[in-house]
């Protein structure tokens, strides 16, 4: 059966939008997806018909929110396929959960000890263990990533020994594409007791994520990614970890008792979860797991993939372009820089066109300085994508280089 794109479109009141007199094309989905009337139909009648504090109430409102609430929190558990309900931390998106973890990790970190990270980390995934290491005068070792935009596995192995406390990877570059093989590398630093950490921003939205398959100790991801409302996200954490951590911040919700000199923390998941939770937003971001689960994330990543084949198909005919991650695995991103051509100035003609596509280093400048460039063009891809519109983005890139060379 084909895939319903075109049914589809009709869920999504932006995309009739009109950018400089054109149809909006909106190729920017990395950064952040666009949102489904589902979606914001349910923020409206959160907002309309229960809002209410969760937790601390005995009236009708309050009960109705919290319910709500943890439905939506053990919807994402058996989404995740996470062992247990508790192991799912909301928090306002995957930057937030990774401080999370890497603040609450200092504890576990001294002097000497090592934390692996690759070169191809977005900066929510290098700055908090960058910024831990240098605290703690521990070593921050970064996987290199090799020419055709895949991680040097052979030195990742290398770099494995007793002396790591943490390993936290990408499963998908938000530059370069790339699904990295991030079950092989947690079974591997397991053997050493190595937790690991799986930043899933880029993942979330396009391909399966089973948390209890890849056997990863943290997994993080947003709402805003994955066609939710921006402001929410998740952690998960097993468990034994996450018993094991110290509170990120304190304040209500997260405590037990309080008595002037001491308190008792409360039990999972509440323990990381202080102050008012962004209730709206996280059931958005249940409908719209809600809405990727009806279409099949399957059927989802399959048409992805045929749109960035197409589209890659395409950019290889065009003179004067370079492919950047070019890696096997990869999915719904294309990144490329054009000979003569600052991707700013080439961006900026394509919006001119209707068409929006992200330029710049994608909070990866590491990586990007790596590779020699001083930025690219990246256009990311959505389950509303076309076909067409993949021609009307080659067909107008190359009117965009014929005026700037």
């Amino acid at each position: 059966m084909a895939f319903p794109v075109n049914q589809l479109r009709n869920d999504f009141p932006i995309l009739s939008t009109q950018v400089h007199g054109k149809p909006l094309v909106y190729f920017d989905n990395g950064a952040t997806t666009q949102k489904p009337r589902q979606v914001i139909n349910r923020l409206v009648e959160y907002y309309e018909t229960e809002n209410s504090n969760v937790h601390r109430g005995a009236h009708h409102l309050s009960n109705l929110a919290t319910v709500s609430f943890e439905g939506a929190r053990n919807f994402i558990a058996q989404y995740i396929n996470a062992l247990k309900t508790e192991e799912v931390i909301f928090t306002r998106g995957t930057t937030d959960s990774i401080n999370l973890v890497s603040t609450c990790f200092q504890s576990f970190v001294h002097q000497g000890d090592e934390i692996i990270i690759s070169e191809m980390e977005h900066h929510s995934n290098l700055v908090p263990w960058q910024q831990l290491c240098l605290s703690k005068k521990a070593r921050l070792s970064v996987i290199p990533v090799l020419e055709d935009g895949t991680l040097d596995m052979e030195t990742a192995t290398q770099m494995l020994s007793p002396k790591v406390k943490m390993m936290a990877i990408s499963h998908i570059s938000n530059v370069l594409g790339t699904i990295n093989p991030v079950k092989e590398l947690i079974a591997k630093a397991h053997k050493y007791s190595i937790p690991v950490l799986i930043d899933g921003a880029q993942a979330i939205a396009h391909i399966p994520v089973d948390v209890r398959d890849l056997d990863c100790d943290f997994y993080a991801f947003s709402s805003h990614k994955a066609y939710g409302p921006m402001g929410a996200g998740v952690l998960y954490g097993k468990s034994v970890w996450l018993n094991k951590m110290p509170p990120y911040q304190f304040g209500g919700e997260m405590i037990d008792q309080v008595f002037l000199n001491e308190t008792v923390f409360n039990r999972l998941p509440y323990k990381f979860e202080a102050g008012t939770p962004n209730v709206a937003d996280v059931l958005g971001m249940e409908t719209a797991l809600h809405y990727l689960e009806t279409i099949g994330i399957d059927k989802i990543q399959k048409y992805e993939d045929k749109l960035l084949k197409h589209a890659t198909s395409l950019m290889l005919e065009v003179p004067g372009i370079k492919l950047i991650g070019t890696a096997k695995h990869k999915t719904a991103v294309l990144s490329f820089v054009v000979e003569g051509v600052h991707p700013y100035d080439l961006g900026t003609l394509l919006d001119q066109m209707g068409i929006a596509v992200r330029t710049g280093n994608h909070c990866a400048q590491p990586l990007v300085e790596s590779l020699g460039i001083n930025g690219t063009i990246r256009a990311s891809f959505g389950l509303y994508n076309t076909i067409s519109e993949v021609e009307y983005f080659v067909a107008s890139l190359k009117k965009a280089i014929a005026m700037l060379l």
